[in-house]
């Protein structure tokens, strides 16, 4: 079988307006980027407002090995699968990332004959939405330095600078900097530090905000300090709200592509789902639910991590109510969870505790979950066939195999089938927790509810900037919880289904522009390193100018 890279390269693409023209866009309603990429104005929602809403699929997964699972090849398998079934489906992805590209998960289009494409431009910066997101970030940073610098006119306590510089790469480096060195000229020395992109502020804001003048409101409200007095200090104060909406003025219009198969894929933001909260924007969310029939959107990793994000910030913001859900399991990641990724049925048995803790999470919203077990080369019949039984033993409404990585379309038809089936039954879809409850239930909520933790605990700086915020409007936010993606707990070493464990806070951050708190649990990082060997020594340039070795 060729490889991702060599089957996206030789797929014969669809011009990207006879893809548009099909999904009912109007032609002044699409930017095309080349031949095979376009924007979409959104204008197009108020247009299509009085059109009933399609029903709305969350894909989800497990608890994730380190290496994935494939649940971004589901999420366009099962597209494409409601292709075969003459359904209308619009697939909605986040967009990917060079730090991870470059690093240990490499790209972000699916795999095999399950891909988003142009597969190499959406790897590699795109449309340049996460370079316009960058760069909006850091003219924030240099706007509060020069203002710090030339007199200070609203009193910001540079020892209070809560705003941190980002770039679109994997860096240890730059987690905890110094700036401004070199003498009075350049600065004044303070600590701070860069996230990853996808971890920013500005990242999340664009991922929720409704058009551009919600944008340019949420840019506004980002709090950047205090000030001596401990009042907070926003952009709209350092002036510098207006100047980053025009940089991010295309950036909030969704980007259109395709599967390998034709079917309009919008991808676009792409927060990750441990740091960040995980989903692709609203608007192409909002976009697609008027264009299609049925509207699949992936969320990162497992179903503790983006799924929850999605429901209790995106649903929630976006008033948006999902019909069910699409949850990814693979023979290795229970394997994974048993204790032994070489083990026999006995470890798949044993890691099913997972695959029924991230059921039950999906059940625990009131959706139904419908597993997609993926399938992988070195998976026996009778592996496979177990998976599917541990899974509607466990509460899955239906369990289905997945071949679209070999076979496309064709071999997602039942999962597709099974879907359908799922989203025509009533649910009683709901959030993990209410806004007005206080800020440390919100996380207890979560923690108890979502991740089967006996109880969170926060540490003195987070529970101080909650007793703080008590009675304030940061009380009624949602929360993002920023934790480890490998265990259903903070712990990254435990695997499977763990209990009697106690979820740790260390520090509470207000994303006022974005519209939520971030809580960070245990040792997570926002800024990630690269590994020892990263993906990036194996991608390179052949002799005839093609790119070799992205996957």
């Amino acid at each position: 079988m060729p490889s991702s890279l060599e089957i996206a390269q030789d797929a014969t693409l669809r011009p990207i307006l006879d893809v548009a023209a099909d999904v009912g866009l109007l032609p002044e309603e699409v930017e095309p980027y080349g031949r095979y990429k376009a924007k979409v104005d959104l204008s197009v929602i108020e247009r299509l407002a009085d059109r009933p809403d399609a029903k709305l699929i969350n894909v989800t997964a497990i608890t994730p090995t380190p290496a994935g699972e494939g649940k971004t090849t589901t999420s366009v398998s099962l597209t494409q699968g409601l292709g075969v079934l003459g359904r209308k489906p619009v697939l909605c992805l986040r967009e990917a990332s060079l730090g991870p590209v470059f690093g240990v998960k490499g790209g972000a289009a699916g795999g095999g004959y399950a891909q988003v494409v142009p597969m190499e431009d959406l790897n590699l910066h795109f449309t340049g939405d996460l370079h316009a997101i960058t760069a909006a970030n850091n003219l924030l940073a240099a706007m509060i330095d020069a203002h710090l610098h030339h007199g200070n006119a609203v009193g910001l306590d540079p020892l209070a600078v809560s705003w941190r510089r980002c770039m679109d790469m994997n860096d240890r480096n730059l987690r905890n900097v110094v700036t401004g060195l070199g003498g009075r000229a350049h600065g004044a020395p303070r600590e701070t530090g860069f996230d990853i992109t996808a971890a920013s502020e500005i990242m999340g804001l664009v991922a929720v905000a409704r058009d551009l003048a919600d944008l340019r409101e949420r840019l506004g409200c980002i709090t950047v300090g205090q000030t001596y007095e401990g009042e907070p200090v926003t952009a709209d104060q350092i002036k510098a709200a207006g100047a980053m909406a025009v940089v991010l003025k295309d950036a909030v219009k969704p980007n259109l592509v395709q599967t390998l198969e034709g079917q309009p894929a919008f991808v676009h933001c792409g927060p990750f789902a441990n740091i960040a909260h995980g989903n692709n924007s609203l608007v192409a969310d909002r976009v697609g639910l008027k264009l299609g029939e049925y509207v699949v959107t992936e969320s990162g990793f497992a179903s503790d991590m983006g799924m929850e994000k999605f429901f209790d910030i995106t649903c929630r913001i976006g008033d948006l109510r999902p019909s069910a859900v699409v949850l990814v399991a693979t023979v290795r990641a229970l394997k994974h969870h048993g204790g032994d990724l070489d083990g026999s049925a006995a470890e798949i048995e044993a890691g099913a505790a997972n695959l029924a803790r991230h059921i039950g999470i999906v059940n625990g919203y009131g959706l139904q979950a419908v597993v997609g077990v993926n399938k992988f080369p070195t998976d026996t019949p009778e592996e496979l066939e177990l998976v599917r039984r541990l899974a509607t033993e466990a509460g899955a409404y239906a369990s289905e195999i997945n071949t679209a990585f070999e076979d496309g379309g064709a071999g997602a038809t039942a999962l597709a089938e099974a879907v359908v089936a799922a989203a025509e039954e009533p649910n009683t879809f709901d959030f993990a927790y209410t806004l007005d409850a206080p800020i440390e239930e919100k996380i207890r909520l979560i923690a108890t509810r979502v991740y089967g933790a006996d109880g969170v605990e926060l540490l003195p700086p987070a529970k101080k900037k909650a007793a703080e915020w008590e009675g304030s409007e940061l009380a009624r936010l949602p929360v993002c919880m920023a934790k480890t993606h490998l265990s259903l707990s903070h712990d990254p070493a435990l695997r499977n289904a763990p209990t009697g464990f106690t979820v740790t806070v260390r520090d509470l951050r207000p994303y006022t522009g974005a519209g939520w708190i971030v809580a960070l649990c245990g040792e997570m990082m926002t800024m990630p390193g690269l590994g020892k060997t990263p993906a990036a020594f194996a991608i390179d340039i052949d002799e005839s100018g093609e790119t070799v070795g992205l996957f």
